[in-house]
């Protein structure tokens, strides 16, 4: 009896295992794809109704010209005159509006950074001590110092941020991917982060 229910069991979390993660997905796309389709339905409902063109056409016509206009708009602001403007712009404008400036870095931290947030995984020193905690640079500043993020396990998504000298701060070589799935499973599976930290004694580098 006992063979059966453990057959059953795992079976079944197999089973939520597989279809969980592809029904998150299939909600995310569909959930951007609501969002795209209520920004172009003005535009596209112009060219369904004085056009005469099917809906899905018309969809599909706002959809490539919206993507030529980012385009186009890129091409500009590459040029010196459009970089002049935009920063005119944003400076007299747009920062003054509430969220810009925070919505504004959130978005280059993602799309415009060369090395992107969470790529770099590290062991940090938050205490100063032999305690290293699981951690995701996010930003080098000029004087040596990274931000960190260390996320909480088993929910990453929440976290602190720190602000450590580079001293603190120890390069590991492994996966963003694996890193996050150490935090999920709260520690279980850092067997590889701890080997492959260059320094094995955390205090030799800050002591010196």
């Amino acid at each position: 009896m006992s063979k059966v229910k453990g057959f059953l069991k795992t079976t079944t979390l197999g089973g939520i295992i597989v279809l969980l993660p592809i029904a998150i997905f299939a909600f995310l796309i569909k959930w951007l794809a609501g969002i795209v389709t209520d920004a172009i339905d003005p535009l596209s409902n112009v060219l369904a109704d004085e056009v005469g063109l099917a809906d899905y056409a018309a969809d599909i016509i706002v959809v490539i010209l919206v993507v030529c206009i980012i385009f186009l708009l890129g091409m500009i602001v590459k040029t010196k005159c459009g970089t002049f403007m935009h920063r005119f712009v944003e400076a007299r404008i747009l920062k003054s509006a509430p969220g810009y400036s925070v919505i504004r870095e959130s978005v280059v931290q993602l799309l415009g950074n060369e090395r992107p947030a969470f790529s770099q995984v590290a062991l940090a020193n938050i205490f100063g001590n032999e305690t290293m905690v699981t951690a995701f640079i996010t930003d080098e500043h000029p004087d040596g110092r990274y931000s960190v993020f260390v996320p909480t396990g088993p929910n990453p998504m929440s976290g602190n941020i720190y602000h450590l000298k580079k001293e603190y701060v120890h390069m590991v070589d492994t996966p963003a991917s694996e890193a996050m799935r150490s935090i999920i499973s709260c520690g279980a599976g850092s067997t590889s982060l701890i080997e492959s930290c260059p320094d094995n004694d955390p205090l030799s580098a800050i002591n010196g």
